[in-house]
């Protein structure tokens, strides 16, 4: 029975009524993708515009930061693991490497 009920309570209830009781965290999480988006889409346009050897020196400082960051603090993602170990050996960091890995 409780589930006849349930079927006739939503069957009743409009579109509108059904959209209330979304939660509002759901809504400003939606407006904050939507806003994501069209930063994007301008950021690119952006850069369209520039010009390439100027771009691709920006790029290439950051990426150098990103990259000596990693390799001195250690803090890279697991999929750029194996790159920062081997280039590890070769610069210098923080302190005594510790080993990522399952149990280690």
């Amino acid at each position: 029975m409780n589930i006849a009920a349930a079927f006739s309570n939503v069957a009743n209830s409009t579109a509108a009524d059904r959209l209330r009781q979304i939660p509002m965290e759901f809504w400003m999480k939606v407006g904050l993708g939507i806003l994501i988006i069209f930063g994007t889409v301008i950021l690119i346009r952006k850069v369209a515009q520039v010009n390439k050897s100027v771009l691709a020196v920006v790029s290439g400082l950051v990426l150098t930061i990103v990259g000596f960051s990693w390799i001195y603090e250690r803090n890279e993602p697991s999929w750029a693991t194996p790159a920062v170990k081997f280039l590890s050996g070769f610069f210098p960091t923080k302190g005594v490497v510790q080993q990522k890995g399952h149990g280690v």
